[in-house]
């Protein structure tokens, strides 16, 4: 029993592992809030580290949190040199209110729309939203995060300047 439980101990941290090496895919296609189509290998923030928020119109915790972030955005960008980019999951049906609702909360975040949810699949998101991730610098996903609760936005900047080290 003892081995059985220190076996599964060692495998769990080992996927852990595996997950913080993981690199952020670069060849899924997402669209712009404009349409067009655009690799994911564009995203990038020159060798800083990125926020890659999973979120959807229709879920009111991803809201919150992405509004929450808005607050303090400024400040975080000027102390760490973070971007955010928000990946939404809308599907064919709500898409189009994507765009009007990201101007209308006027987010000061790149938004792209993963309608067939290349992405998430690929970042094994399900559909729990918000997921969030943290890519460091070299394009390795060093933290993630499901759900939102109101505070976790510190939990995020200490993320955030943990993978600048």
């Amino acid at each position: 029993m003892k081995k059985g439980i220190l076996t599964l101990a060692a495998l769990l941290l080992a996927t852990v592992a595996m997950a913080q090496n993981a690199k952020f895919p670069g060849n899924v296609t997402l669209k712009s809030l404009d349409g067009k189509s655009v690799e994911s290998s564009v995203i990038e923030n020159g060798g800083q580290p990125m926020i890659i928020s999973f979120w959807a119109t229709w879920c009111k915790p991803c809201n919150t949190e992405l509004d929450a972030i808005k607050e303090v955005y400024e400040e975080w960008q000027q102390e760490t040199g973070v971007k955010l980019v928000a990946i939404s999951i809308d599907d064919a049906r709500s898409a189009s209110r994507v765009k009007p609702w990201v101007n209308g909360k006027d987010w000061p975040y790149e938004v792209y729309l993963d309608q067939n949810k290349d992405l998430a699949r690929a970042m094994n998101v399900g559909a729990d939203v918000p997921y969030t991730f943290i890519v460091n610098g070299k394009g390795e996903i060093v933290w993630q995060h499901k759900g939102y609760q109101p505070g976790n936005e510190e939990e995020l900047i200490e993320a955030v300047k943990e993978a600048l080290k």
